[in-house]
């Protein structure tokens, strides 16, 4: 479909007689068009990194496709609308919107049928003048639509997958078909973690890249200084030096009640000023309520804090850079790693227990970043911690955690992991790293930690049951 909407966009769409003419050029002929695809701000800045330092090979042509994966995208407004974008999309020769192309259809929920996967890629093809190109791909998150949707729709395209996030740190969360999974040549990520390699799709031995940070960091400067969007970046509030609160919407992902994840925040703002902190930012996630922030500014009003609301739809980085705050707090944010590992900023995280004991089933892929969050820093109700900052545990214990709670996740995926799982369960499960793991899952696997298999019967037994209820029967009796 057209890319028509999409700010400093050319038509996405060819004349179909050229496309005709393209299609029947003799093979020598042929050019190689790059579809990368991305759904964020972050992913894309990401890519303009890789393609900064030459990550991808010669193309003929580039070409974002841009996917809004929110539930209700007609109300969303598409990155293409973010400041900073018009920065970032300098790199591509065309913009296209996914949503547009497959509408009525929601990019998260739709896949096309096996058979129809000809007839889509002749109307991909037809629709963004690709004519009989070469293609190569490159996407996030391979294992859901919409990055699965258009790899089976290029059928034998090489593909490549780009991480923006901790979720590369963890396995794939799912089976992913071999005839997709055996195309992909790379993943490039971030070294968010550095001496952390990542288990993503290291089941089909794919070649791991790192985007050098240098040129990443480099790349998210160009977002505060994007003249397409220079009013509201100046419109951003000139706070120096606060704390600043960056709010997750895990309630709409059922994690949390909206209740709950009102008294986090809550949490975050009281951490702050008893560590001494009177100037409080708070960026609330775009979708959360409004009824959020009111909450907060009442709670800031009672404690004596002075706290501003960023209504602006930038990335935190983008603040980094303006406030240069003296705290940054949130949940299990990739923001937080960013601040730390690439901005040299303090750091402390709230809420992360509760998280890992909520999180269900137990292979939810938001385990794993929960896991590093909590692992590599300072709660924030722990002042001696806060103030240390930088104490880092061992790379080959965090390894070994990472491989032990990816065995337990998706041990059919990753059965090679099992002696590693079996040796840091043995060695290194204590009060602290019991919070990573749940007993009956340590049981099903017989893992270390679990029930020994003699006695895994016993919970199971109906006699054994019908004896302790009695028992408890007969004690509540006596004390009454």
């Amino acid at each position: 479909m057209s890319a028509a909407g999409l700010p400093g966009a050319g038509s996405a769409v060819r004349d179909p007689h050229t496309a005709a003419l393209v299609a029947a050029t003799p093979d020598h002929r042929r050019g190689t068009t790059q579809i990368f695809l991305a759904s964020t701000l972050y992913g894309i800045a990401t890519l303009a990194a890789a393609l900064d330092t030459d990550r991808f090979g010669p193309a003929d042509r580039r070409v974002l496709l841009i996917a809004n994966n929110a539930a209700t995208p007609e109300t969303t407004p598409s990155v293409a609308t973010m400041p900073g974008f018009e920065k970032l999309r300098t790199r591509f020769d065309d913009v296209v919107s996914w949503n547009e192309t497959i509408s009525p259809f929601h990019p998260g929920g739709w896949s096309p049928r096996g058979d129809d996967l000809p007839l889509w890629e002749r109307y991909v093809r037809l629709a963004w003048g690709l004519g009989d190109d070469r293609v190569e791909l490159a996407v996030e998150s391979i294992q859901v639509n919409p990055a699965l949707a258009v790899a089976r729709i290029f059928e034998g395209a090489p593909v490549d997958v780009y991480a923006d996030g901790l979720m590369s740190y963890g396995p794939t969360r799912s089976k992913l078909d071999p005839l997709v999974g055996t195309r992909i040549r790379r993943l490039l990520h971030l070294d968010l973690v550095p001496g952390l390699k990542p288990l993503l799709l290291t089941e089909f031995g794919v070649e791991q890249e790192v985007v050098p940070t240098e040129t990443f960091v480099k790349v998210l400067a160009e977002l505060a200084d994007d003249e397409t969007h220079a009013g509201v970046i100046d419109a951003l509030p000139r706070v120096s030096e606060p704390a600043l609160l960056l709010g997750q919407y895990l309630s709409a992902l059922g994690i949390l009640t909206a209740e709950e994840e009102e008294e986090l925040h809550g949490a975050m703002l009281r951490g702050a000023a008893e560590l001494g902190h009177t100037r409080v930012v708070f960026k609330p996630h775009p979708t959360a309520p409004a009824r959020w922030s009111r909450q907060l500014e009442k709670e800031a009003e009672r404690i004596g804090v002075e706290l501003t609301v960023l209504d602006t739809p930038v990335l935190a980085e983008v603040l980094y850079q303006r406030m240069r705050p003296a705290l940054v707090v949130g949940c299990f944010s990739t923001a937080l790693l960013t601040a730390s590992a690439f901005y040299d900023l303090p750091v402390a995280r709230v809420g992360t227990e509760l998280l890992l004991e909520r999180l269900k089933p137990y292979e939810n892929s938001n385990r794993v970043p929960v896991t590093l969050v909590d692992a590599l820093l300072p709660d924030l109700a722990d002042r001696e911690a806060v103030a240390r900052q930088g104490a880092r545990p061992d790379p080959r214990a965090l390894t070994g955690l990472v491989r032990a709670v990816g065995f337990a996740m998706q041990p059919k995926i990753y059965p090679s992991l099992r002696p590693a799982a079996e040796a840091y369960l043995a060695a290194h499960l204590n009060d602290r790293t019991w919070r990573y793991f749940k007993k009956r899952r340590l049981t099903a696997l017989a893992l270390p930690g679990g029930i020994p298999v003699q006695l895994a019967f016993i919970p199971r037994n109906a006699a054994v049951r019908k004896v302790a209820r009695r028992a408890r029967s007969l004690k509540r009796a006596a004390l009454g």
